[in-house]
């Protein structure tokens, strides 16, 4: 950003000349001031991937149809985390951790894909609830994940099939005045490991609740009830 500054009209004497009668002619002088500053905010990027799966004894009731089922007949797996916004879009409540000493709480808005062999799970929006400055950066921040859940054979055992999950989150966010005396690349490494370590307590969490979901519905419980506590 450049600020510019104009005056005008200003007397300089060190260009002042005397005319024939005596009188002392001043010459309008233009003085530019131009000063430049770069207001560029900083930003840290956390990029994390990760994949689970998870072997599932197949029922009567075949894990590629339970994979198949509309969204609409989704169970929330977890009520305590999870809540339904429409038929497949979602509201997902994270679990609260520290980021250097702050408390973060997201809250994610995720829509269902409906695919073939299973769905991809692909996030709207994002909010930051917890400690004030952590609150304060709602809209200094942006972040896209996207994880595909699917089914296939299990490895030579028809007994069973492998479930799938992979994961990837991206978060970029503008630096805060208050974290801009440590290296970015510090703050990249630290918040790119808390985002892998949240994805190593989920993952394998909501795969076993959705193993679980999947012997409840080849069982004949139709209620689609959450079956999921909240904990962790």
């Amino acid at each position: 950003m450049a600020l510019t500054l104009h005056f005008n009209s200003v007397s300089n004497p060190f260009r002042s000349r005397c005319s024939e009668n005596g009188n002392v002619n001043l010459t309008t002088a233009k003085i530019l001031f131009r000063i430049s500053s770069d207001l560029t905010t900083p930003k840290a990027r956390f990029v994390v991937k990760r994949s689970e799966t998870l072997a599932v004894k197949q029922l009567e009731r075949p894990l590629m149809e339970y994979m198949s089922l509309p969204a609409s007949q989704y169970s929330v797996l977890d009520a305590e985390r999870i809540e339904r916004v429409d038929e497949n879009t979602f509201r997902c409540y994270v679990y609260r951790f520290k980021f250097f000493a702050f408390e973060v709480c997201p809250v994610l808005l995720v829509k269902v894909e409906e695919q073939l062999n299973g769905c991809c799970i692909r996030l709207l929006s994002c909010k930051l609830e917890g400690s004030p400055i952590v609150v304060a950066q709602n809209e200094k921040f942006s972040a896209s994940m996207v994880n595909q859940i699917s089914c296939g054979n299990g490895q030579g055992d028809s007994s069973s099939q492998q479930l799938s999950s992979d994961a990837e989150i991206e978060v970029t966010i503008d630096i805060p005045f208050a974290f801009r005396a440590i290296p970015v690349e510090a703050i990249e490494s630290s918040g790119a490991q808390v985002l892998d370590q949240i994805l190593r307590l989920m993952l394998p969490r909501f795969m076993a609740q959705l193993a679980k979901d999947y012997q409840a519905w080849a069982s004949g419980d139709t209620s689609r009830q959450p079956l999921g506590s909240g904990k962790i």
